[in-house]
């Protein structure tokens, strides 16, 4: 089989980028940026392994909102009734590949499922879904416990 039918080729740029400056946010300004995407990676565990799943989000205050549906992994993280939640990170950044700056966000909290019918539509009607899926009977709502973030300068 030839690898290169199947594999494209990557131009690999091997420019000297200056070295950047990294700043540390504060936890208003790091919440702030990750409103201002809608793209980030939820990390989660399945089959007792770490997962990572691109997914669209919204902020709803400090909290961040992601948009479920039948059918899919994140749909299957449900804490039992007791518990406070299930522990995931949420990350998020704005990085030029040629420049490399930009800015990162990582949240980590825990997550509950959205049961209330009129935040579940207030949602419903911000959050696009990427593919065809029915119509969004789900939504989860990661309350950020640790807030990290830094901003990549020249």
């Amino acid at each position: 089989m030839n690898d290169q039918a199947t594999h494209p080729t990557v131009d690999v740029r091997h420019e000297a980028v200056a070295p950047r400056r990294v700043a540390r946010l504060d936890r208003a300004e790091a919440l702030r940026l990750l409103g201002t995407v809608t793209l980030g990676r939820i990390v989660f565990t399945q089959h007792a392994l770490p997962a990572v799943r691109p997914v669209n989000h919204l902020m709803d205050g400090e909290d961040v909102i992601v948009r479920l549906h039948d059918g899919a992994t994140l749909a299957s993280l449900v804490a039992p009734p007791d518990a406070p939640g299930i522990v995931v990170a949420y990350e998020a950044d704005v990085i030029d590949p040629d420049t490399h700056v930009g800015w990162s966000v990582v949240v980590t909290g825990y997550a509950h499922r959205v049961t209330d019918d009129a935040d579940l539509a207030r949602f419903a009607a911000r959050l696009r879904p990427w593919a065809h899926h029915p119509a969004m009977n789900a939504a989860l709502r990661i309350r950020p416990d640790l807030v990290t973030g830094l901003r990549l300068t020249p």
